[in-house]
């Protein structure tokens, strides 16, 4: 799998913030298609998935525990996750990472760079959201549903 372009500092926060209130530090990626890559912070309550994220998209941050499967959760990202030309492209996700199994590297309080993580999350595999054919057949995204989820973007300057 070749590694997407990733920004996975939001989430690794929230997973660190996770572990403090006593929830285990995990994250999962949502992979797209001509866009950039969503790290999640993802806890579990009284058996649902929720999720703590960042972004710039009004619509792919915090997520209540009210998800059943990883999959419903990341779905519930699906129609608001899409390019600045209005393409959906939401296509996988992977499963839990337990940043746990970077604690020797000190993930949580290191000064340097952390890329081991997002590397980490290059390499293993993804599930499919649907099947390629549903794929060629999404329509874009309305511009009143764009207007809506970039109220306070950051734009470039």
């Amino acid at each position: 799998m070749n590694c997407r372009t990733i920004c996975p500092s939001p989430g690794i926060f929230g997973a660190a913030a996770l572990r403090v209130l006593g929830f285990p530090p995990l994250i999962f990626d949502l992979e797209a298609d001509n866009d950039t890559d969503h790290v999640v912070a993802i806890f579990k309550v009284r058996g649902h998935w929720g999720a703590i994220a960042k972004s710039n998209f009004t619509g792919c941050r915090y997520r209540e525990p009210a998800y059943r499967t990883l999959r419903e959760l990341a779905l519930s990202y699906f129609n608001t996750y899409f390019n600045l030309r209005f393409e959906r492209t939401l296509r996988r996700y992977s499963r839990p990472v337990n940043l746990v199994r970077f604690d020797r590297l000190n993930w949580m309080a290191s000064e340097k760079p952390i890329w081991f993580i997002a590397e980490h999350l290059c390499e293993i595999p993804h599930i499919a959201l649907f099947p390629r054919a549903v794929a060629k057949n999404l329509t874009r995204v309305d511009p009143r549903t764009v207007r809506a989820e970039m109220v306070g973007h950051r734009k470039k300057r």
